[in-house]
């Protein structure tokens, strides 16, 4: 039997931290097509998953998903979304459509010295 160590992060501690340190709306759960309560794996640092677009249509729960990180790092989060300026309506964009790949998250947070290297599992609960 090959039994490993993990650190076990709550999704919600996850965003948190993304959001506090670079100032973004952020909400793993709602990535991908909105998860399910579930267990996510990753390891850190690990590969970089980054997306390759540099932009996407600007439709709240529109049909493309994820932009590069240095895209998501460039956009102001307070412009509009389209013709839309309300805060829900931003939020939302980012975090069901706007955001990064996990890999690249993570392992900015690693090179930041944020997190510490190793097997991560992100549990998501609502």
């Amino acid at each position: 039997m090959n039994i490993r160590d993990a650190k076990l992060v709550e999704s919600q501690d996850l965003d948190q931290l993304v959001r506090d340190t670079y100032k973004r709306p952020f909400c793993f759960q709602q990535q991908d097509g909105c998860r399910d309560r579930d267990y996510h794996e990753v390891t850190v640092p690990g590969p970089d998953d980054d997306f390759p677009a540099e932009s996407i249509p600007e439709v709240v729960n529109g049909e493309e998903i994820g932009v590069s990180f240095s895209a998501w790092l460039a956009r102001d989060p307070e412009s509009p979304v389209g013709n839309r300026t309300e805060q829900f309506a931003k939020d939302l964009f980012w975090e069901r459509s706007f955001y990064p790949g996990l890999g690249m998250v993570m392992n900015d947070l690693h090179a930041r010295g944020l997190i510490p290297a190793g097997d991560y599992v992100i549990s998501i609960d609502w």
